[in-house]
């Protein structure tokens, strides 16, 4: 005969369960929730919520006992509750400085096609360059509104304490493109000095004697990686650095076209223009057209960009073009591993992709 060892457990099981109701009976409403199960129970509304939830942080008795008392009294726990408890809301935010740069709407496009397979979805903002917009924006998510976000500086950002907060909050958050260097996450960038140099040299080896960059940021990381490839292609080529030629922009548009309009009206000897962002290189464009500056004749051009036009523009555009599509996959990918793997550190993935040059009619050579 076959003797059931399970039988003395389930009877111990059975009275505790019964001492529990019997000693709060009177406290024991008809429709229980969270709270009120923790009451029963005499523990904290979070531990009987993590032990619902099987989480590693509490013992396999506590467990135990909780799970039997909730079972017990037909305890339900709510869906919505339960998502904002553990941050799991099935959307990630991504934050980008710019609405009109096509490289952005790429990235985006990657991070879609991981989020659509996590069944996730994306809630996007856009800080249009601003530092005050960027805090505002971060102080919104940074309370469990999303789990875990994809971020990109803005141009005028260079302090950092609302991104330390997140972190704090133990947000997940990964950087792409412009990153933060003092802030400990991971990122995923492409080789923008590497790409800069690259390109400085191909205006030399096109025959350009005066080459101006122009500046998107003075703070950005990214910005100043660019600037240091142009500086290093000018220094590899024995060609001395000169200041002048370096123009600091802003993230006002207009501002922009009276700054690079006035900037390439007194310096007649400028034969070469590369703008460190898309938008500063179709504004470089309109000058250009405004001024009466034929390009490539008078003046070459080359920009970092992914618009899909740069073919289509008159002379077409020779872009220094990043893997944005790759760039939002990688980001995305990243971001689910610290949401689905929590107790796992993955601030130190750096991921450095490669961007390509693709020459066209607006840097051809001199003739």
């Amino acid at each position: 005969m076959q003797v059931n060892t399970n039988k003395p457990i389930l009877l111990v099981k059975r009275t505790l369960i019964n001492i529990a109701i019997s000693e709060n009976s009177e406290n024991i409403p008809n429709k229980m929730n969270l709270k009120d199960l923790a009451k029963v129970l005499n523990l904290s509304s979070s531990t009987v919520s993590r032990a619902l939830n099987d989480s590693h942080e509490i013992s396999i008795k506590t467990k135990q006992r909780v799970q039997a008392l909730a079972k017990e009294l037909n305890f339900e726990p709510n869906p919505n509750a339960s998502s904002l408890r553990k941050q799991k809301n099935k959307t990630i935010a991504v934050v980008v400085p710019d609405i009109t740069n096509h490289f952005f709407s790429k990235v985006i496009e990657g991070i879609e096609t991981i989020a659509q397979d996590k069944g996730y979805h994306i809630l996007i903002y856009f800080t249009f360059e601003s530092y005050a917009k960027e805090v505002s924006i971060l102080k919104h998510l940074s309370n469990g509104r999303v789990d875990g976000i994809i971020l990109s500086l803005s141009a005028e950002t260079n302090t950092y304490e609302h991104i330390k907060e997140l972190k704090e909050r133990k947000v997940p958050l990964v950087f792409f493109d412009r990153i933060c260097e003092d802030v400990e996450a991971a990122r995923v960038t492409t080789d923008n000095q590497i790409a800069a140099k690259s390109g400085t040299k191909h205006l030399l080896d096109a025959g350009c004697k005066k080459i101006a960059f122009l500046n998107f940021s003075t703070s950005s990381v990214t910005s100043i990686q660019r600037r240091q490839g142009y500086i290093d292609a000018l220094n590899q080529n024995k060609i001395e650095v000169d200041n002048s030629l370096i123009l600091d922009c802003t993230t006002n548009k207009d501002e922009n076209y009276q700054l690079i309009s006035n900037f390439l009206m007194k310096r007649s000897d400028v034969d070469a223009v590369f703008a460190s962002s898309e938008n500063l290189g179709t504004t470089t464009y309109q000058v250009c057209e405004s001024l009466g500056l034929s390009i490539p004749n008078k003046i070459k051009v080359l920009g970092f960009s992914n618009m899909a036009l740069a073919p289509l523009l008159n002379p077409s555009f020779s872009c220094i073009t990043q893997p944005a599509f790759d760039i939002g996959k990688e980001a995305a990918q990243v971001l689910f591993k610290s949401i689905e793997k929590p107790n796992i550190d993955y601030s130190d993935t750096k991921i450095i992709l490669k961007s390509t040059l693709v020459e066209r009619k607006s840097t051809k050579q001199f003739v």
